[in-house]
């Protein structure tokens, strides 16, 4: 099965409606041509082949996204600003930029300390269309309170007391802090250890199509 097959079996998998698979598909197909050209030069992703990047990132990336939206349109309500969604620390644009392409009627922000990879992620709106991206240079201790409605990161380190109160005050009151993990008892560990900070949070078990045997899940964290 090539890349492109393993990316609409996943896309059908994750529940898209089969009028919007052709559409995401050929987005994220362009991605991921753009994360192989870069990959190598930016250091973006760990997977070498593209079907490794259709698996581990994207398909990973994108267990996640009804939960995003409904986080993002719980926060819409009563509101005529649109709702801004963070990528923290998005890196090569993961979970970003998949979301963006899957979610068009959001606006993603795309947080990134590395000049370069912002360089990368700018491009990668451009060239794929994506007027719903916006990509910020900068640290998350930088970013201005209360930016977001949702934050989300993926492959971030462990949360500690420092970042996870530098994360919190990133979104504005009520919103949600949407952390990708994977073990269960790596979470409740983790989580523990900030426990004076985050004394509740849910855990939502993701699926990602060809690798059910991996845990995933993703921690919310309401501020």
């Amino acid at each position: 099965m090539n890349f492109s097959q393993l990316l609409e079996q996943g896309l059908g998998a994750l529940d898209f409606s089969p009028e919007e698979i052709p559409v995401i598909q050929q987005k994220l197909e362009g991605y991921i041509r753009e994360l192989m050209l870069f990959n190598a030069a930016y250091d973006l992703v760990g997977a070498g082949n593209q079907e490794q990047i259709v698996v581990n990132h994207i398909l990973d990336s994108l267990a996640g996204w009804r939960c995003i939206r409904e986080l993002a349109l719980e926060r819409q309500q009563g509101r005529q600003e649109p709702v801004q969604v963070a990528d923290i620390g998005s890196g090569g644009g993961l979970p970003g930029i998949p979301l963006a392409i899957a979610l068009p009627q959001l606006q993603f922000v795309l947080v990134e300390r590395m000049s370069k990879r912002c360089a990368f992620l700018e491009n990668c709106a451009a060239v794929l269309r994506l007027e719903n991206v916006r990509v910020e240079n900068m640290q998350a201790e930088q970013v201005p309170p209360q930016s977001f409605d949702v934050a989300t990161f993926r492959a971030f380190r462990p949360l500690d007391k420092k970042m996870i109160k530098t994360l919190l005050r990133t979104i504005g009151e009520g919103g949600v802090l949407a952390a990708y993990k994977a073990k269960l008892e790596s979470i409740e560990a983790e989580m523990s250890a900030i426990a004076s900070i985050v004394p509740e949070y849910t855990i939502k078990p993701l699926t990602v199509p060809f690798m059910e045997d991996h845990q995933r899940h993703l921690v919310l964290i309401r501020h």
